[in-house]
């Protein structure tokens, strides 16, 4: 469970960084430059790609210390936590970098929380509840489906960012 609330981190961080650039008044620095709106609009997501690598390495080590600790090794839960750990950022930034380009930073925060919590009661009610063995037995046959959809998502995502970010100037 450490890796997926250390992919909420990494998700969150995406989605702070973009606020600070809008507190900052970066936007209109950044139309001032000489860049298509789907240059400014696909650095901030080529960023959260970049930073799913940290949290593959994060995945991995905390998997690595569970194993060591427990001296157990269960590939079905392995995959969960890689799977999660890039599904995660991804999704959030899909969802709320839209939302950022077209309403603003307040609403990109309020649909954060309202990603988060049932994350955290989801996280919570495996580990006291049914277990993280009935997690894994249920999460792994929709895993290809959501990695899809999720793909998707940000790639429509993309898109969406960009008319909102164009319909700025």
């Amino acid at each position: 469970m450490a890796s997926v609330l250390f992919a909420i981190t990494i998700g969150m961080q995406n989605i702070m960084s973009f606020t600070s650039d809008d507190k900052a008044r970066w936007k209109k620095y950044q139309m001032a430059m000489p860049l298509s709106s789907f240059s400014v609009v696909a650095s901030k997501y080529i960023s959260v790609i970049c930073t799913l690598g940290i949290s593959l390495a994060g995945c991995i080590l905390f998997n690595l210390l569970s194993g060591c600790i427990y001296g157990t090794f269960d590939a079905v839960v392995w995959e969960i936590a890689v799977f999660a750990t890039i599904f995660i950022p991804l999704m959030w930034t899909g969802i709320c970098l839209p939302l950022t380009y077209w309403f603003g930073v307040q609403s990109a925060q309020f649909m954060g929380m309202l990603i988060i919590v049932p994350l955290f009661y989801l996280i919570k009610y495996f580990e006291d509840g049914s277990g993280l063995s009935a997690m894994v037995g249920s999460l792994s046959s929709y895993l290809l489906l959501t990695g899809i959809v999720t793909l998707l998502l940000f790639c429509i995502s993309l898109g969406i960012s960009v008319i909102g970010y164009a319909r700025r100037k």
